[in-house]
């Protein structure tokens, strides 16, 4: 039997596609942080057979839920505080996303100006697919598929 300890305070993200839970790891740069994560590969789960879920020991307002969002909209976000569940969040596909695509185009503006944000505006929520801010370059989103 696996024994994760409780939490204090922060958040647990569960329903996290199986094999994920690096790349989420990543992409909040929790890696960074100086505070407790534990990552929890392939559990079991009725509802999608397998899942990965992590759980971090920190201050709530240090999540980016607009990253979260565009990864994968379909994640819990519990939220702890005084090692209670206190809410959980819902997560949209965020509108905009800034540094988190980078623009594949070779004669976009952010490839030759290296100091100058990757942003990409939602412009089609149905097929999650983002442009760039600069040149129109497509993404389709949900990483997490």
């Amino acid at each position: 039997m696996l024994n994760v300890g409780q939490i204090r305070e922060g958040f647990v993200l569960d329903h996290i596609k199986a094999g994920k839970a690096m790349t989420i790891y990543h992409d909040l740069q929790l890696d960074k942080l100086d505070c407790t994560v534990a990552i929890i590969k392939n559990a079991r789960s009725n509802k999608l057979g397998k899942k990965d879920i992590i759980k971090v020991e920190c201050p709530v307002d240090m999540l980016d839920l607009d990253i979260l969002g565009f990864i994968d909209h379909n994640i819990t976000v519990n939220v702890i505080e005084d090692c209670k569940i206190t809410q959980k969040r819902v997560l949209l596909l965020p509108k905009q996303v800034v540094n988190v695509i980078k623009c594949k185009n070779p004669r976009c503006i952010t490839s030759i100006e290296q100091e100058l944000d990757q942003v990409f505006i939602l412009a089609d929520p149905e097929k999650e697919v983002y442009r760039c801010k600069y040149c129109e370059e497509k993404y389709r989103g949900n990483r997490n598929k």
